[in-house]
């Protein structure tokens, strides 16, 4: 018999493209990806942790295999509706003590649903956050672009999203040579609903969730990147300023996407980081 909290948990699942991998006993590490991609991203970091840990992945709305048709501008226009996903994903699925890896945008969104349920998470493990993007000179911060910067990245995002791509996937993914990893994120981007992806980009630019990093009190690793286009090492170091219970890693990856670039790095600083805890 199909009950209506039985076929709500289904909607959620269809919605978010939920998968799951590994070991189906062990504890559970979630994948939340960022901007422009989705979980096929992280399949290279997969195979460092499949033997010890269960493992959930999701698309967001309009992302990879998501629903479409589940995109609603209203929900969608300010990170908070990501968080609200993530966390009815948990719920549906019972995931408890969750090791939250997140990557870009996502790391903010996993510390807004970190706060909203603080119970629900072990760690989170933030992989190249930044909780703004624009630099604010009357706090001091600096987040690596001025206003003129974004609103000329949107601009020309809005006349041609593919070209767009064509231009930012090599400056996001660094690492120059092997333009392979480019061409890949590059067709991420394409794969993403445009629509989608030209509303997300202005959710994603021109949010400042600084505010949200005083209130999560949860343990969490960042993993800052070298030659970081779109979170400088400045960014880094105000996120674990700001974030109580943080350790910050820097890797020696290049580029905005550790966990493509550099899986086996990027899994032996989470692996050595979880070791370490009690």
């Amino acid at each position: 018999m199909v009950t209506a909290a039985t076929e709500a948990a289904s909607l959620v699942v269809r919605r978010n493209n939920v998968t799951e991998a590994g070991r189906a006993d062990g504890p559970v590490m979630m994948f939340a990806h960022g901007y422009g991609c989705d979980q096929d991203m992280w399949r290279r970091l997969l195979p460092y942790f499949a033997d010890d840990y269960r493992l959930v992945l999701f698309d967001h709305v309009g992302a990879g295999r998501s629903d479409v048709d589940a995109y609603d501008r209203g929900k969608y226009g300010t990170l908070d509706g990501y968080a609200e996903d993530l966390l009815e994903i948990c719920a549906v699925l019972d995931l408890k003590d969750v090791i939250l890896v997140a990557h870009s945008v996502s790391a903010m969104i996993a510390l807004i649903a970190a706060v909203r349920e603080p119970d629900r998470f072990a760690r989170l493990v933030l992989v190249a956050p930044s909780p703004r993007y624009t630099n604010d000179a009357a706090d001091g911060y600096v987040g690596g672009f001025s206003e003129e910067d974004i609103e000329g990245l949107l601009a020309s995002l809005d006349s041609n999203y593919v070209a767009w791509a064509e231009a930012l996937a090599p400056m996001a993914m660094g690492n120059p040579d092997a333009p392979e990893l480019a061409e890949e994120l590059r067709s991420s981007f394409c794969r993403t609903n445009p629509s989608i992806a030209r509303h997300f980009a202005r959710v994603t630019f021109l949010s400042d969730s600084r505010p949200v990093l005083d209130k999560a009190g949860c343990e969490c690793l960042i993993l800052q990147c070298s030659d970081d286009l779109l979170a400088p090492q400045e960014v880094g170091d105000y996120v674990h300023r700001h974030l109580e219970q943080s350790t910050l890693v820097q890797l020696q990856a290049t580029g905005h996407c550790p966990h493509v670039s550099a899986p086996g790095d990027t899994a032996r600083a989470i692996l050595n980081y979880l070791d370490s805890r009690p």
